[in-house]
């Protein structure tokens, strides 16, 4: 018998999993259906590309055919492992702007202003440029500036200030618009995930239990009170027992799957994949938002401002040896370390476009190999109207759920998306620039009218891995956890993860994430010595 029973030890999982075990009177089990985070290329910063393109620590799903993307279906890349995402990920360290949280408590979110939710992202951070009012010191996750020695970061950070672009040091600060260098979730010259920084210091706590290869099958009920699991490891069906709490953290993408396995969800849909309705709850999967991504790419002429050289297969061995041994090396540097934050109309209130640069050629999510040395600039809408859905392909816990994000539903998305096309063509045309690219990339290079770049766009957007809502919290009829993050007509199960956002934030998923566990742990603490008593 545990207290708690943790399903999924991505970020949110491991804050869990170090904040409630910290009390010894608490059992708790995390279950992780994915690996321990062991390999190499997790814990150096240059890997990301090995893990994006892999099986091993990714789910790699695929959406179900976009339509308004041409039908394609888009590669899907999520963490499977000790650390979820945060272990195969940019690192790029981005909470959003302030009044993406001040909207969720306007939507009726009790305690989750900005205000209310920055003391949890300045508990969860040692932020090594020392402690402000918005960054706080000595929190598992150590966060720092990077060290690019490549001149191209500086060079894009320049050019988009010649383009009309403020500079700024910290988008996690008093403003978010500008352009600058983004900070990292590293610590020294590897990365920091929130294996690293949560659940590795505390795995030899007697009273937490960690299992890997453990992959849930449904939630266990008396009644409408959860009170266990029945989980499959190396094949083998078993069940545990929660005396307080079930907590669901697999994600925005496996969490409202794992709660209609369960019975939890809409009853007709759950009707149509021979699953008994325990409780109807239409909103689990709806809601589904994410940031779409274009690529806008240049030939550059000088290779050595590029990353080019640096991944040639034969080069990468002794880059990962190098890195082994050493520690050292350009397999300790993330090439996400510049972008920023910008608007596509003077009169909006907060930016609506990301850049992320990267001085390399980026050919379907770095799956094939660029023609040369170049660099790309990354233009994701922020704020995207469109909405999909996460629904269940048959009641096989082992199946993949069935993603359809519908991309660019609404028309002003694309919209946006063309502005920011426009911008990154300026930034790469100044003068900072001028002297070191050549043509555009062939992808997107005869897309010059408003109608040509629509095309291009739905030929070519993809993904920059921030799906979010689909648990969302909230007190209308489609909300699934309330703003305490508890399953709504269920008792003792909650979701927490990136499926409770109500709505996206202007930026990076991960730091949020990580942000909404610290504050469920005081909650779930604060709700479970508030019944005992």
């Amino acid at each position: 018998m545990y207290d708690y029973i943790i399903v999924g030890a991505g970020s949110a999982g491991c804050v869990l999993a170090n904040r409630l075990s910290a009390d010894p009177a608490n059992q708790v089990l995390l279950l992780e259906a994915g690996k321990k985070d062991s390999s190499p290329f997790i814990h150096m910063p240059a890997g990301v590309g090995q893990l994006i393109q892999g099986k091993t620590y990714n789910w790699a799903f695929d959406t179900a055919p976009e339509p308004a993307l041409g039908d394609r279906r888009l590669y899907w890349p999520r963490g499977k492992g000790l650390g979820g995402s945060s272990s195969i990920n940019g690192m790029v360290y981005i909470r959003g702007h302030a009044q993406d949280y001040d909207r969720w408590r306007q939507l009726g979110n009790e305690g989750w202003s900005y205000e209310e939710v920055l003391p949890y992202f300045r508990k969860s951070m040692n932020q090594e440029r020392g402690e402000d009012a918005f960054h706080g010191v000595g929190g598992p996750l150590n966060v720092k500036d990077g060290h690019a020695s490549l001149g191209s970061h500086s060079m894009f950070i320049e050019a988009a200030q010649e383009a009309g672009y403020p500079y700024n040091p910290d988008f996690n600060g008093v403003e978010q618009e500008g352009v600058g260098p983004y900070q990292l979730t590293k610590i020294g010259n590897e990365r920091c995930s929130a294996a690293r920084g949560y659940l590795t210091p505390v795995l030899d706590r007697e009273n937490l239990t960690v299992i890997t290869g453990a992959h849930l099958e449904r939630v266990l009920f008396e009644g409408k009170r959860a009170c266990g699991v029945q989980v499959s490891v190396s094949g083998n069906s078993s069940t545990e027992e929660a005396a307080r709490e079930v907590i669901i953290c697999a994600g925005a993408v496996q969490s409202p799957q794992l709660l209609m396995l369960s019975g939890i969800g809409s009853r007709e849909e759950l009707a149509a994949h021979g699953i008994d309705c325990l409780h109807d709850l239409p909103g689990v999967g709806k809601n589904l938002q994410d940031h779409l991504d274009v690529v806008i790419q240049y030939h550059c002429k000088d290779g050595n401002l590029t990353l080019d050289k640096y991944v040639k297969l034969y080069k990468l061995p002794y880059h990962l040896v190098r890195y082994l041994l050493f520690k050292d090396g350009r397999a300790t540097e993330n090439p996400l370390e510049a972008g920023g934050f910008v608007k596509t109309r003077p009169d909006l209130e907060v930016p609506d476009l990301q850049l992320h640069f990267i001085p390399v050629f980026m050919i379907d999510h770095g799956r094939q190999r660029g023609p040369g040395p170049g660099m790309c600039l990354h233009v994701c809408q922020l704020r995207p109207e469109s909405r999909g859905e996460i629904t269940i392909s048959s009641n096989d816990p082992f199946a993949a759920p069935v993603i359809k994000a519908n991309y660019l539903s609404e028309p002003g998305d694309l919209e946006v998306l063309v502005e920011g096309v426009k911008i990154a063509r300026r930034i790469f045309a100044t003068e900072v620039f001028r002297p070191v690219l050549g043509e555009e990339f062939e992808q997107s290079r005869d897309a010059q009218t408003d109608d040509e770049i629509k095309d291009f766009i739905r030929q070519y957007a993809e993904t920059i891995y921030h799906p979010v809502g689909t648990c969302k919290m909230g007190h209308d009829d489609m909300a699934v956890v309330d703003a305490r993050l508890r399953v709504r007509g269920i008792e003792r199960l909650r979701v927490v993860d990136a499926s409770v956002m109500p709505t996206l934030v202007g930026g990076n998923t991960n730091a949020p994430t990580i942000m909404i566990a610290e504050k469920a742990a005081e909650m779930i603490m604060g709700d479970n010595a508030y019944e005992a008593d």
